[in-house]
This record gives structure tokens, sequence and C-alpha cells, in this order.
């Protein structure tokens, strides 16, 4: 059984950091993509950052550029995404998810999903 399992949300006033990591378990994803997205209540889902297997391609969302990096560790199957500078508008619930090809800012693209951490930014 294929498992992604997200961890590290939380409450953060604005201005703070959260560092939220993603477990995968049942296999290993050698050759794929690894991505964060989020949904806001009332907002469609979207994609925030995405890492290849190497972690020699690197994309993210506009507007957490500068702000968030993500990390994978191989390994250890994990993949990370550290958050600074974090603003109100960063609230949502933050999903990982696993794809070995396709528009990588699509969620279409992605077969393997966790369940979601909370990331609640006050202002």
């Amino acid at each position: 059984q294929v498992q992604l399992v997200e961890s590290g949300g939380g409450v953060v006033q604005a201005g703070g950091s959260l560092r939220l990591s993603c477990a995968a378990s049942g296999r290993t994803f050698t050759n794929y993509w690894m991505a964060w997205f989020r949904q806001a209540p009332g907002k469609e889902r979207e994609f925030v950052a995405a890492i290849a297997w190497s972690g020699g391609s690197i994309f993210y969302k506009n507007s957490v550029k500068g702000r968030f990096t993500i990390s994978r560790d191989n390994a250890k199957n994990t993949v990370s995404l550290q958050m600074n500078s974090l603003k109100p508008e960063d609230t949502a619930v933050y999903y990982c998810a696993a794809t070995r090809s396709g528009a990588l800012d699509r969620t279409s693209a992605y077969d393997v999903w966790g369940q979601g951490t909370q990331v609640t930014v006050s202002s």
C-alpha cells in the first residue's frame, strides 16, 4: 500500500516559519517528481513547489519564491518544505503528491496524494 504522510503543520504568526515533511512508504519513488500543493477554504487546490528525483530541477509558485524551499532525501524517502516569512494568505491545507511525469502544476498529473496537514498563519 503506497502512502504519503504529511506532518509539521500548525499555527504560526505572520513572519514566522514552519517546516513540513512528507514520508513515503509502500515503495520508493525512484524517478518520481515530488510536489507540494495547498488548498485554502473555498478555493481550488494549487501548486506550491515541485522537485525532481535528482533534486536538480525545482519549480515554485511565484508567490512563494524566496520564502519557501523544497528538498528531498531519497535515502529516507522523504520530501520537505521549509516555509519562511509566512503570510496570512499562506493559510491552507498542504498536500504532498508524487508523479512520474506530466504538467507539474496540475493536480491531474499526480497519482499519489497524502491526507494533508493544516497550516494557519495569523496576522
